[in-house]
């Protein structure tokens, strides 16, 4: 226990220290400001609790050896087909999300064992192809939500054929997670807001990294983990390195499928077409923020990375906003903001990595 306080410490290095340094900062400037301080604080649980999971599905990708999984759209289609079909199903509420995920996880399941096969065939180039197949898999399903035959009112153009680019889950299993035992702490009407706690999104978010951890401390984690620290030593004890990275792959689209539900329940629509496209992006700089690299990936990584990052546009936003009056500097705010987050998480790789 003492052991892992210790590294959670160690992963706070220059880089990290400054960004929790800065989102201070930008807090204390939002309490002087007048800004609801606690109504951000709020906002900062449910984007963890929201995107938490997509971050976490980096983590068998890195342990196992096959880098940053920019590939993260391919395990985003198949939740959002999941959601779809709980929609056409006409089911509401929890068992619309249940439904959701029941279709979502065995769909990427097979998009993750093909996904993983082509990686094992490019070893040495994975994030590059992995890139490459995730831009190429979204553009294809521009095509798809076209031609997949759904009948859902809800779902469907008007006029025309197709469906639409944004599904209200309003009435299905909008915030089925967020409302779930939630509970509020102090005056919506004060000055600071009032601290609302998202317990059955953070309690969801906790059963993945529970479940994530105890894989990592099985039998099968631990081959997989050895597979990723060292290849060569892997084979001399005879395990198999392409099935090891295939497990890798399929937990990380698996938990992709299972992230974009829990984010688009928090987020009360369903987004089709070109918007699952940069997802990954956002997903690896988290996780770089949180502390890990190519090669090197825990839960830990996971969970401070996605504070951090959400954090930083939870708050930056609304104070640069109060500082900055304008017509469109919401919007140029935002742009400048989480690409320059972005751009900065990618600069701490390193090139030779």
């Amino acid at each position: 226990m003492i052991t892992r306080i210790k590294d959670l410490f160690t992963d706070f290095d220059l880089p990290r220290l400054l960004i929790v340094a800065f989102l201070s900062t930008l807090l204390v400037l939002a309490f002087f400001l007048g800004l609801p301080v606690l109504g951000l604080l709020t906002d900062m649980l449910n984007r963890l609790g929201m995107f938490g999971v997509l971050v976490l599905a980096m983590v068998p990708a890195i342990v196992a050896g096959v880098g940053l999984n920019f590939g993260l759209p391919l395990g985003i289609l198949c939740g959002l087909i999941g959601g779809l079909v709980s929609i056409e199903l006409d089911l509401s509420g929890g068992w619309a999300f249940a439904a959701a995920i029941a279709v979502a996880v065995p769909l990427a399941t097979l998009v993750g064992l093909g996904y993983g096969w082509l990686l094992n065939r490019v070893k040495g180039s994975e994030m590059m192809v992995a890139t490459y197949v995730g831009f190429a898999g979204v553009s294809l399903m521009c095509i798809g939500w076209i031609m997949l035959p759904f009948r859902s009112l809800e779902m469907v153009w008007p006029i025309g054929k197709g469906l639409r680019v944004t599904i209200a889950l309003s009435g299905r299993y909008e915030r089925v997670l967020n409302d779930f035992w939630d509970f509020t702490i102090g005056d919506p009407g004060s000055s600071t807001g009032a601290l609302t706690i998202p317990t059955g999104l953070l309690l969801f978010f906790g059963a993945m990294c529970l479940l994530m951890w105890l894989f990592l401390r099985s039998r099968m984690g631990i081959q997989m983990k050895t597979v990723g620290d060292n290849p060569k030593f892997a084979v001399t004890s005879g395990m198999n390195v392409n099935r090891g990275r295939m497990i890798g792959t399929i937990l990380s689209t698996v938990l992709a499928a299972v992230g974009i539900l829990a984010f688009n329940q928090g987020f009360g629509f369903i987004q089709l077409y070109t918007a699952p496209m940069f997802m990954g992006f956002t997903a690896v700089a988290a996780i770089l923020i949180g502390g890990a690299t190519v090669k090197k990936a825990s839960i830990s990584n996971a969970i401070i990375g996605t504070f951090l990052f959400q954090g930083l546009l939870v708050v930056s936003l609304p104070v640069a906003n109060q500082i900055m009056q304008g017509g469109n500097l919401a919007e140029i705010s935002r742009i400048i903001i989480s690409n320059g987050i972005i751009l900065y998480a990618l600069s701490q790789v390193g090139g030779g990595e």
